[in-house]
């Protein structure tokens, strides 16, 4: 499906950025919202599968496949940022080259690794038996506070996790701190669609999901909490212009499956 591009000037937002139930001060956001997920990532993966009825992995391939020509380069440092139990991280190495195994004496253009950073430990700690083997670095960082040189990331990947941060704005801005001049960043996120599909979408997402959720999960919380931060999540005009007020240019919103989710896609001067 087409982008959908955006020329709209820019309006003001309070507070853009996630507040879980009770919660108004960014930090203590950030805290809770890390907390959850610590709590909830024995049964993440389980519960992203059924709940999603497995399309989440379309989803991550699909991205991948959106970013194709920067994977493909060897020397290209690519970043999965809130990379959870490092799904994503997995259709990202798919698509880039693989370090040979070689005893030929001539030298090999190195690959660089996948960064995959995470806030939340029992997430990384899930997600490193999948990286075993394979050229991925986990780090445990902010995603406000990215442990990265200015300039030194060429690409940014994040999916389903950039609705989680406290501040949007300081996400995009850190985003474009780590970026170097042509770098990219693809934003995959939940997204409300309209008509009939946004009300089987709003019906299962307020209704079926949280009890759901809270019986696998355990964590009542966590699955009341989703749709919220749906809800609260910028829609894709107002999304858009937050990533070009951060200084990116072109900003782009593919959607999937109906608008349930969608792709931003923006580039770095």
């Amino acid at each position: 499906m087409t982008p959908v591009a955006i020329e709209s000037p820019p309006t003001t937002d309070p507070n853009p950025g996630a507040r879980p139930s009770g919660v108004s001060d960014p930090a203590a956001a950030a805290q809770s919202i890390q907390l959850m997920f610590d709590a909830i990532a024995p049964r993440y993966d389980l519960l992203n599968h059924l709940l999603s009825a497995g399309i989440d992995r379309l989803w991550w391939r699909r991205t991948a496949r959106a970013v194709r020509p920067i994977l493909a380069r060897p020397d290209a440092v690519v970043l999965d940022l809130c990379c959870g139990t490092g799904d994503m991280t997995l259709a990202l190495d798919h698509l880039r080259p693989q370090p040979l195994l070689t005893t030929d004496p001539l030298p090999l253009t190195p690959v660089s690794p996948i960064l995959a950073v995470d806030f939340s430990r029992n997430m990384l700690s899930l997600a490193q038996p999948k990286f075993a083997c394979r050229n991925i670095r986990a780090i445990e960082a902010d995603a406000l506070h990215l442990p990265f040189a200015d300039a030194s990331i060429d690409l940014v990947t994040c999916a389903f996790g950039f609705r989680n941060l406290a501040s949007y704005p300081e996400g995009l801005a850190e985003l474009y701190r780590v970026l170097r001049p042509t770098g990219q960043i693809a934003i995959l996120d939940f997204n409300q669609p309209t008509g009939l599909m946004g009300a089987l979408y709003s019906l299962y997402f307020k209704g079926i999901l949280p009890l759901l959720g809270r019986l696998i999960s355990r964590d009542p919380r966590a699955y009341t909490y989703l749709p919220e931060s749906v809800a609260r999540f910028p829609r894709p005009p107002r999304m858009m212009e937050l990533i070009a007020a951060a200084g990116f240019t072109a900003p782009t919103w593919t959607p999937y499956t109906f608008g349930v989710a969608g792709l931003y896609r923006a580039m770095k001067h």
